[in-house]
C-alpha cells in the first residue's frame, strides 16, 4: 500500500523547505510562496519530509511520481511472487522410482527460481532412525540435476529432516558460459575440418 503524501494546498504549515525539481536547495521560504514557484513550472509542491520543522518539500510531477512509486511497488511484489517456497516431501522409505520422479520435480522447481523446501518425514520407529534419515535426505539432493545452494544444514523437524534449498544463479550462468564455449569449439572445429577439406 503506498503512502499518501500531502500535497499543493494540503500542506498547512506557514513555512517550508523547498528543493526544487533538479535536487537543489532553495532554502526555507513561505508555504504560499513555494507554492506559486511550483504553479509556475506546472508542477506540484509536495511534502516528502513531514517529521521535521519546517517540512521538507519538493518541486515535481506528482502523477508521474506515483505512477513510478506504483510501477516499482508491482515489480518488487512480482520478485516476492517469484520467490515462492514450494515444499516436496520425501518419506524414509520412499522407493527408487519415486525418489527420481520427486527430485525432477525439485529440479523444476528450481529451474522457475522458486526456494525449495525438501522434507524428509519419519514415521514411528523410523525417527529412532533419525542418523540414517539424514543420511538419505543427503542421497536424494545428490539426484538434482540443477545446481541449488542450501540455505544452512539439514536440520531436525517434528516430522523427521529439513532443508532450505534455492538455485544457484552462478553455477547456471558457468554452465551457460562453458555451453557457449563447447560451441564456439565445436563450429572452429567444423570450420577447420572444411577448410582441410
Amino acid at each position: 500500500m503506498l503512502k499518501r503524501l500531502r500535497v499543493n494546498n494540503r500542506i498547512r504549515l506557514p513555512e517550508v523547505q523547498v528543493i526544487d525539481e533538479n535536487g537543489k536547495q532553495l532554502g526555507t521560504m513561505r508555504t504560499q510562496d513555494a507554492l506559486q514557484l511550483a504553479r509556475e513550472k506546472g508542477l506540484d509542491l509536495v511534502e516528502v519530509g513531514p517529521n521535521v520543522r519546517p517540512p521538507i518539500t519538493k518541486v515535481m510531477d506528482y502523477g508521474k511520481y506515483m505512477y513510478q512509486k506504483e510501477k516499482k511497488e508491482k515489480q518488487s511484489g512480482s520478485k516476492r511472487r517469484e520467490q515462492e517456497t514450494k515444499t516436496v516431501r520425501v518419506g524414509y522409505k520412499t522407493g527408487e522410482h519415486d525418489l527420481r520422479f520427486k527430485a525432477k520435480k525439485v529440479d523444476e522447481f528450481l529451474e522457475d527460481s522458486s526456494v525449495v523446501k525438501v522434507e524428509l518425514t519419519l514415521r514411528g520407529r523410523e525417527k529412532a532412525l533419525a542418523h540414517l534419515g539424514r543420511k538419505k535426505l543427503i542421497t536424494f539432493l545428490a539426484k538434482l540435476t540443477e545446481p541449488y545452494i542450501a540455505q544452512g544444514e539439514p536440520r531436525r523437524s517434528p516430522f523427521g529432516w529439513v532443508i532450505m534449498i534455492q538455485k544457484d544463479k552462478r553455477a547456471s550462468s558457468k554452465q551457460k558460459d562453458n555451453q557457449s564455449d563447447e560451441n564456439k569449439k565445436d563450429t572452429s572445429k567444423t570450420n577447420k575440418s572444411n577448410t582441410d577439406g
